[in-house]
């Protein structure tokens, strides 16, 4: 039976952790699976530009002895040109999976339905599944553990700030939210947050203050205020997240050495300043890296 990866809330903390194993293993001896996907190819259709995503999903996947074709908006225009569930069924004709980098998370949902090859969300407007494994599978090879830890994420409550929310509650990570008024996490989200929290013992909370949220924390965690699509608000978003920068001041509100973050691209000296992003104890590098070994896990995982 097919497994798709759509969104943290589908997984468990056990395959979480079975990831993060892989992903040790894979970092150690990349060439042990080098034949690991022999003869699979990857499909990876993007409706926005990549960096990150593209580059470490094609690497990876050839890293592990497979193939990999980028499909652009305009080759495939989802849904305009043909309906989405139409693309999945060729598509599955074709190839062994397929990362779908989109808008609307419904796109994802609706892919993962009527293929029947592995899906997996490579980034959409309410969650962003690999970046979040990632970045925690970071955070624990930097504290070689992930028990008594509390993560801090200042800014905009985003698909990658949704991410963050399910996952550090599954793993039993404390993650404490700061945004401004009215740009907070969806209820939906917490209130999940929350019951996978109560599961494995950590807390969820939310402030609408820089400063009380990053009190006690071991990492702290920005994004930029303005997403993809979100162009037309940038000016208007610039005012009200501006007490939201993580600056030098902001970082020494923390606990010594905390963690620096940032899932990329960065808009320095907005949501952080070059000064903290270049500093000793950012890890944003370390996090890119990771996506590529921990997407090849997933890949070994699905396929």
């Amino acid at each position: 039976m097919k497994k798709d990866l759509i969104s943290i809330k589908d997984l468990t903390a056990e395959e979480i952790t079975g990831i993060f194993l892989l992903t040790d293993k894979l970092k150690k001896n990349k060439n042990k699976f080098a034949k690991a996907l022999k003869g699979k190819t990857l499909g990876l259709i993007f409706q926005k530009p990549s960096n990150r995503t593209r580059v470490s999903f094609e690497v990876g996947c050839f890293q592990l002895g497979g193939n990999s074709l980028y499909l652009s908006p305009g080759e495939i225009s989802l849904g305009v040109r043909e309906s989405i569930a139409d693309v999945a069924m060729t598509l599955s004709r074709y190839i062994d999976a397929i990362v779908l980098r989109t808008f609307e998370h419904n796109n994802c949902l609706e892919m993962a339905r009527a293929a029947t090859v592995p899906v997996i969300n490579g980034l959409s407007d309410f969650s962003h599944p690999c970046q979040a494994l990632a970045d925690l599978y970071t955070v624990k090879e930097k504290f070689k553990s992930l028990k008594n830890i509390t993560l801090s994420y200042i800014g905009d409550g985003n698909n990658v700030c949704n991410s963050l929310l399910f996952i550090c509650a599954k793993l039993g990570v404390n993650i404490k939210v700061g945004s401004p008024d009215g740009y907070a996490p969806a209820e939906s989200v917490l209130k999940d947050a929350m019951a996978f929290a109560k599961i494995s013992g950590s807390t969820v909370n939310l402030f609408n203050n820089a400063k009380e949220a990053v009190k006690n924390a071991d990492v702290i965690y920005t994004d930029v205020w303005a997403s993809m699509g979100q162009e037309e608000e940038a000016k208007e978003r610039k005012k009200i997240f501006g007490e939201f920068q993580v600056s030098s001041d902001l970082v020494s509100l923390a606990n010594k050495d905390a963690l620096i973050m940032h899932c990329l691209p960065a808009h320095r000296q907005e949501e952080i300043t070059s000064e903290v992003l270049d500093s000793k104890n950012s890890v944003v590098f370390d996090q890119a890296e990771n996506r590529m070994h921990v997407q090849k896990a997933i890949l070994i995982k699905l396929l």
